[in-house]
């Protein structure tokens, strides 16, 4: 690791100077990618000789088992762990949130009595808020963490919803009972490799006539690969190893055959940074107790260096969504259809 990362690991660098040295290694980025292949046809080939998933227990381990309290401290009230959706007039967290959440419902085309599969639910955000807008509907969710089920099932007898069924499994293991008319995904498929395996499932799923929504970051032209191969690849190691940054066009070029696009919206990457430093404002507001959670998490002597990293880890994210005004990484949201 090198030792500036060390250095703002351990709290001895700014948040500015952090800042000014994620944006640099944003603009390297960009400058490795050119070297990528650009067209997702080819990337597709490439990508369909691996698993569905990869590293999805890194992938557990990282986020996904950490507490609710955690999470309850630095997210808001709905525990959307992905982005929000600030238009004028919203201003806080809460509004980001069911904005985000409302709009999802409309664009996946939810309607009441629909049997409805999420794939990667997360603390149930979307999941319940479908359960209650949508009493006659039946939902299925699906998580790779027993502590989020868990937390899901306390919060639906809590709110007395009884059409909500929340399964804990790995991906590259699901086999539903029974098809649906909707599949929805929030920020899932970015911990997908094999696309197109993924989505010729999602097809077998649905009824005729059913549809997909997903909610993807993006890149808006190259998709790259998440992996730790160097010091400078800090998130592939901490944070999101097995990750993929999908260009704009890569899940659409995965689909043909099996679904087909029906329309696409450019979420500004924006959206996305203020999400984050709304969440990064939490945490520090709840520092002492971050630390105390962290503890029991990390150990004693490692609690304070999780605590930046996930400082960082936010930092980082919030930068890479706000470059270039928010146009270079945007949140894409996608609706297929399966034909009849």
């Amino acid at each position: 690791m090198s030792f500036g990362i060390q250095l703002a690991e351990r709290g001895w660098v700014s948040d500015s100077r952090i800042r000014v040295g994620i944006r640099r290694l944003l603009a390297e980025r960009l400058q490795s990618i050119e070297a990528l292949p650009r067209s997702s046809t080819q990337w597709i080939q490439t990508l369909e000789s691996l698993p569905l998933a990869v590293d999805t227990d890194a992938a557990n381990e990282q986020h996904y088992e950490l507490p609710a309290a955690y999470f309850q401290l630095v997210l808001g009230p709905h525990l959307k762990y992905s982005a929000g959706y600030w238009p004028e007039g919203v201003d806080t967290l809460d509004a980001s949130e069911a904005a985000m959440l409302r709009l999802t419902c409309e664009r996946a085309e939810l309607a009441d009595g629909q049997r409805i599969l999420e794939l990667g639910c997360g603390w149930g955000s979307l999941s319940l808020w479908m359960a209650a807008a949508y009493p006659a509907s039946r939902i299925v969710a699906i998580s790779n963490s027993n502590s989020q089920r868990a937390y899901i099932e306390s919060q639906a007898a809590e709110r007395g919803l009884h059409n909500l069924e929340v399964i804990t499994c790995d991906i590259n293991q699901f086999q539903p009972e029974g098809d649906f008319d909707r599949v929805v995904s929030v920020e899932m498929f970015e911990h997908v490799r094999n696309h197109r395996q993924l989505l010729g499932q999602i097809a077998a799923w649905l009824r005729p006539g059913g549809q997909l929504f997903v909610h993807i970051f993006t890149h808006r032209v190259a998709t790259y690969l998440f992996e730790a191969k160097s010091s400078k690849d800090w998130m592939s190691k901490y944070f999101f190893t097995g990750g993929i940054m999908p260009a704009v066009d890569l899940l659409p070029t995965a689909a043909r055959g099996f679904l087909e696009e029906a329309q696409r919206w450019k979420v500004n990457g924006t959206h996305y940074s203020r999400t984050l430093e709304a969440w990064l404002a939490q945490q520090d507001a709840h520092s002492e107790a971050v630390l105390e959670i962290f503890r029991g998490c990390y150990g004693p002597k490692q609690a304070k260096l999780w605590a930046q990293r996930w400082r960082i880890f936010y930092m980082a994210c919030s930068e890479l969504f706000a470059y270039n005004h928010g146009e270079e990484w945007p949140v894409t949201h996608y609706r297929f259809v399966k034909a009849n």
